[in-house]
């Protein structure tokens, strides 16, 4: 298995997707998990509930066999008390007439179907019975009269039941079949008996008896019975599909009498039910209501518990139909129940994925246009698109921002070259002059790029403002019409907003250097180690990513007059400049010592030194020079400006490699030369 995602991860993982990725996501996720999820909910329930049906229908029909079987069991017992109490067996035994006897339980067990009736004296000797013409009187066979009139089930061994009628012995004796999921057993045949029985006295006027009649119906092998139960619980159309309905009176676990056919015309008789059946049934007592495997096919099957006199469990009664044919319409029902679910689910995945193509190529489009702008392809535009909604107009927005910043670019293209033009002539007329006027040249050439920047950025922010409030202000318009349809694409939202808010502050910090004045600072006697500990403090959580090691020598003691959020701000810089340098990890070196210029002037030098491959020759050159960065992302601007806020009160910073200081660490090292008392050239503020 592969290694699980943590939550973080996931997330991680989730924010760099691309929008065209988490639309596809968010349209197909209901579709590829949730309906199938509905669909497996419904087809289990379905499933289930077509189970319950058929098991409701087995329930039924075992109470109507439970109901006959019970009719049949109480006729056996009104037919016997009935024949007790009839007048003609009364007068015969009066007469003493074996052969009006004899006949009379012969018509008797005609007109009841009884297997025998037999009527014994009060000391159990047999008088006459229906299956022979006549007892005789020297050998009449005993039998044990109950103690109490009634019918029962009983199950009789062989002697007893001969001893009852010896006709009924061809029933006996029903060989074993060996049947798949049966327990195990060592008998071969089933020779007891299984036999509603009633027992009535037959008294005289006084009440007082004469002489027990016992009568009874064997059910061993009574395939008219068994066949009459299955007839009534299931007649002739009342099971559709094809499906067959089947009825079994068991003696224990043997079928003894039964409507399933073992083949074309042989009957099941002798074969035994499942053990998971018996356990259920014989030994606990329970009654079954579920599927069940029946001789040679799964059928469903009903099964209780017959009681015999002493609600001993002496058998079970069973009704079932064949599953086969309710399975295959249930499995048919459930595939075409899939198959809609299925057709339907390709049909919304598609038109999710087209509605939401509508949504990410607008942003792919931006996206792809702001990439070749930033490769240097000023011409790219977003174009017209067929999206008239606010992803419409924000693409229109962008390319209108996008001209006029070429426009601007332009512009300050063209005014740069004038002014390069201007400097050259004047440092051609000023070349022959002393020193300090080519200082006052170099001054001049600042002061006159400062004003020619501070007039144009002005006119940049003034123009680049209007579309970028324009952008934003459609943007929130976005968030508050989509509302909550908008979280899918937030995290690209963000993004904009956070390049609009680069924007606003890149014309800023041209502002900020163009008029030095309107920006600087209040100036204070700072301690430099103090504010490097600071610096440090706030650039913590970028070092607690890195394999970045710090050293401090912190020699300094003299305090320096320059605005201490400032210093923090040029020193910042050049730390998130060395650890860039470092990706790898290294060391991180800051240094402060005092030292006197080469004008005498007291004032701290602080150094930034890093571990990185340090500064190539073309990289030095272009170092301060605003909009050149050696990274992907960043304006450019960071050195020009923290050179600037340096300079203003009277400082400087310069570059180079340690190894050109005669240092055997590689890197480079950043210098920053601060006074202790702010130069008088330098702009203060109080």
């Amino acid at each position: 298995m592969g290694r699980r995602l943590s939550e973080p991860g996931l997330r991680r993982h989730w924010q760099h997707l691309s929008v065209r990725h988490k639309l596809m996501a968010l349209s197909l996720l209901p579709l590829l998990v949730v309906l199938p999820l509905l669909v497996a909910a419904l087809v289990t329930w379905g499933s289930s509930a077509y189970d319950r049906l058929l098991i409701t229908k087995v329930r039924s029909d075992l109470a109507v066999a439970h109901g006959y079987f019970d009719q049949v069991l109480s006729e056996v017992g009104t037919g016997t008390q009935a024949l007790a109490n009839a007048h003609t067996l009364h007068l015969a035994l009066a007469a003493q007439e074996p052969l009006a006897l004899n006949q009379e339980l012969v018509q008797a067990r005609q007109r009841l179907s009884f297997d025998f009736v037999n009527l014994y004296t009060l000391d159990g000797q047999l008088l006459s019975a229906s299956w022979q013409d006549a007892v005789d009187a020297a050998n009449r066979p005993s039998h044990r009269l109950p103690d109490a009139p009634g019918v029962q089930l009983q199950r009789l061994s062989r002697a007893e039941l001969l001893t009852l009628a010896p006709h009924l012995g061809p029933r006996l004796n029903i060989a074993l079949i060996p049947t798949q999921g049966a327990a195990t057993s060592a008998r071969s045949v089933e020779d007891q008996a299984l036999v509603m029985l009633a027992s009535f006295a037959v008294a005289d006027a006084q009440g007082q008896p004469l002489a027990w009649l016992r009568a009874g119906v064997l059910l061993n092998q009574n395939l008219a019975l068994i066949d009459h139960i299955n007839q009534i619980v299931y007649p002739e159309g009342s099971l559709p599909l094809g499906s067959v309905g089947t009825a079994t009176l068991f003696l224990d676990d043997v079928r003894i009498t039964t409507n399933v056919r073992l083949f074309q015309d042989q009957r099941a008789i002798g074969t035994r039910v499942s053990q998971a059946v018996r356990e259920a049934v014989l030994v606990r007592g329970e009654t079954w209501l579920d599927r069940a495997f029946v001789v040679n096919d799964w059928y469903v099957s009903a099964y209780e518990p017959l009681l015999n006199g002493q609600r001993e469990r002496v058998g079970m009664l069973y009704v079932g139909y064949l599953e086969a044919p309710f399975r295959q319409t249930k499995h048919g029902l459930l595939a075409v129940v899939v198959g809609i679910f299925a057709i339907a689910m390709v049909l919304a995945a598609w038109l999710s994925l087209r509605w939401a193509r509508s949504i990410f190529q607008p942003v792919e489009l931006m996206n792809r246009t702001m990439q070749q702008v930033q490769d240097g392809n000023a011409a790219a535009r977003v174009g017209p698109l067929a999206q008239q909604d606010e992803l419409g107009a924000l693409a229109s927005h962008l390319d209108q921002l996008l001209i006029a910043v070429d426009d601007k670019t332009c512009t300050l293209q063209r005014w740069g070259q004038e002014l390069d033009a201007k400097v050259t002539e004047r440092t051609r007329a000023l070349a022959e002059s002393h020193q300090s006027l080519q200082q006052a040249q170099a001054q001049l050439v600042k002061s006159e790029k400062l004003a020619a920047i501070g007039q144009l950025t002005a006119s940049v922010a003034h123009e680049i403002n209007n579309p970028i409030a324009v952008m934003q202000g459609n943007l929130d318009l976005m968030r508050e019409t989509l509302g909550q349809h908008a979280l899918p694409v937030a995290p690209e939202l963000k993004l904009m907003d956070q390049q609009i808010e680069r924007m606003r502050l890149i014309v800023t910090q041209l502002l900020q250097y163009a008029r030095p004045n309107d920006y600087a600072g209040y100036v204070e006697a700072v301690d430099v180690n103090h504010a490097l500990a600071s610096s440090l403090v706030l650039v913590e959580h970028l070092l607690n990513r890195t394999h970045i090691s710090v050293q401090r020598q912190w020699l300094a003691s003299q305090r320096v007059n320059i605005n201490q959020q400032e210093l923090q701000q040029v020193l910042i810089n050049l730390i998130i400049n060395a650890v860039q340098a470092m990706p790898e990890g290294g060391e991180l070196l800051l240094r402060s010592v005092n030292q006197t210029d080469t004008e005498g002037r007291e004032g701290v030098l602080i150094e930034v030194c890093d571990t990185g491959p340090g500064l190539g020759a073309a990289v030095h050159d272009k170092l301060f020079s605003p909009f050149f960065t050696t990274k992907n992302e960043g304006n450019g601007l960071g050195l020009w400006i923290s050179q600037g806020l340096v300079e203003r009160y009277g400082g400087g910073i310069r570059a180079g490699n340690r190894r050109d200081r005669g240092e055997d660490s590689p890197g480079a090292v950043f210098c920053v030369a601060l006074l202790c008392e702010a130069s008088t050239d330098a702009p203060t503020v109080y």
